[in-house]
């Protein structure tokens, strides 16, 4: 069921069609009421004459409209399709990049939480660094303060053995 509608225009007849008719019409009244050696040189056949070189005219200009008009309808078709299929293939682009998107916005949270898991991690090796080598440092000054010490008892004993055995070889 087809509804009626309201905003289109009635259609009209063809004008060439109207045209035939009329020229049709006007041929038979001149052939009938005119002799034929009188129709070549009456204004009447003049008149008619005009009219058939008129509809040829119109004619030749209709079959040119349609066929620009054909032209236009399947250039029309062609870039619809063309649109569609862009309209279709941006879609599934969209679709591809908005996954891309949401993935690589996911690594990046999670390398965020590694740098921020990491950056924990050297803050606490660069305390317990500082630590090692406060501890390092306080050894070496014990080390040194050590090795001074044993240093000069070992000097000592060795002035002590000269000593004694200079003190021996008087005595001996």
């Amino acid at each position: 069921l087809k509804r009626p509608c309201f905003f289109k225009r009635p259609r009209k007849p063809p004008v060439g069609a109207a045209m035939k008719v009329c020229v049709g019409m006007l041929m038979c009244l001149a052939l009938l009421g005119t002799p034929s050696r009188a129709m070549e040189a009456s204004p009447i056949a003049k008149i008619i004459q005009m009219i058939s070189d008129l509809q040829a005219k119109i004619l030749a200009e209709g079959t040119e409209s349609q066929r620009v008009y054909e032209e236009f309808a399947e250039f029309c078709e062609h870039r619809s399709k063309d649109l569609q299929y862009e309209i279709k293939t941006g879609k599934s682009e969209k679709a591809e990049l908005e996954a891309t998107i949401a993935k690589e916005d996911a690594k990046a949270g999670a390398l965020d939480e590694k740098i921020d898991e990491l950056a924990g991690s050297i803050a606490t090796d660069e305390g317990d660094l500082k630590k090692a080598t406060e501890i390092r440092e306080k050894e070496f000054a014990d080390f040194s303060a050590e090795e001074k010490e044993l240093m000069e008892v070992i000097d000592m004993i060795k002035r002590a053995i000269g000593i004694l055995e200079r003190e021996m070889a008087k005595s001996g």
